[in-house]
C-alpha cells in the first residue's frame, strides 16, 4: 500500500496491527499501548521480568505459558498478574510472564513479522525509548495500538496517541504528517497528562471498572529509563 507507507519520512506513525504491514519497513518499530500492555511491559521489565506477548487469553495462551515455563497473566483482581500495571510493581526479578492482549501484543507480533527491532514505548519511558531507537537506526515506525469497539473493530484511543506523540517529539529526523499530528497532540496536553488520561473515554472506562490507579501509573511521564526490547519471544531489558 504505497500511498499509506509514509516512506518519504524518517519517523512514521499509524494505527493498529495492520500498520506493521502498511508502513514502509523501518529500522525500529515502537509499539505503544498506554492502557495497558506497554505500560505493563515497562513496569515489569524495569524490575527484571520477561513479558511474553500473546494475542489473546484463550486456550492457546495457557499452552504457550506451559511450554515456555512461564506464568500466565489473567483477569484483573483475580490473577496475581494481569493487564493492570500495578500488578507488576512488586514482581520478582527473573519472572517470566505470558501477557495476552488483543492490542499491544497483536501489534508486537505483527511487527515481528516485518523484521525490525521492536521496542515497547509508553508515557513512562518515552524519552528513553526514543533515545534508544535513535541509536539503533534512522527510520522509526511508531504504532499506537488503539482499543476495540464491541464489534471488534479498531477504536483509535487518545491515550495511545499521546504516548506516540511523547516518543515522536524526542525523535530526530523528518516526520510524516501523521507523526507531526501525534507530537502536536502530546504538546497540547503534556502538562495535564494524568487528568486527561483520567477523563478520556478509556480512562472513564477504567474507573467504571474500578481500576483507579491506571491513569496515575500510565501518565507518569519519563519516570523510567527502561527500554524493553522484543527478542522474538519476550520483551526484556535492552
Amino acid at each position: 500500500m504505497p500511498a499509506f507507507d509514509q516512506a518519504h519520512w524518517d519517523c512514521r506513525c499509524e494505527w493498529g496491527p495492520p500498520a506493521a504491514a502498511a508502513l514502509a519497513p523501518a529500522d525500529v518499530t515502537i509499539v505503544v499501548d498506554v492502557f495497558s500492555f506497554t505500560t505493563c511491559v515497562e513496569v515489569a521489565v524495569s524490575r527484571g521480568v520477561a513479558i511474553l506477548p500473546h494475542p489473546w487469553n484463550d486456550g492457546g495462551a495457557g499452552d504457550f505459558a506451559r511450554a515456555q515455563q512461564a506464568e500466565l497473566a489473567g483477569k484483573r483482581r483475580v490473577a496475581r498478574y494481569s493487564l493492570a500495571p500495578e500488578s507488576y510493581l512488586d514482581a520478582p526479578e527473573g519472572l517470566r510472564c505470558v501477557l495476552p492482549s488483543p492490542n499491544g501484543a497483536q501489534v508486537t507480533l505483527a511487527a515481528a513479522r516485518a523484521g525490525s527491532v521492536i521496542l515497547a514505548g509508553s508515557l513512562r519511558n518515552a524519552r528513553a525509548v526514543a533515545g534508544a531507537a535513535q541509536g539503533l537506526g534512522r527510520t522509526v515506525n511508531v504504532i499506537p495500538a488503539g482499543e476495540r469497539w464491541p464489534d471488534g473493530s479498531l477504536r483509535p484511543a487518545l491515550e495511545d496517541w499521546l504516548g506516540a506523540g511523547a516518543i515522536i517529539r524526542a525523535l530526530s529526523g523528518s516526520r510524516s504528517p501523521e507523526a507531526e499530528a501525534a507530537a502536536a497532540i502530546f504538546e497540547r496536553y503534556r502538562d495535564d497528562l494524568i487528568a486527561i488520561l483520567d477523563r478520556c473515554g478509556s480512562g472513564r472506562e477504567m474507573r467504571e471498572r474500578g481500576h483507579d490507579r491506571d491513569a496515575h501509573i500510565a501518565g507518569d511521564l519519563d519516570v523510567s529509563q527502561s527500554v524493553p526490547r522484543f527478542d522474538g519471544l519476550a520483551f526484556v531489558r535492552a
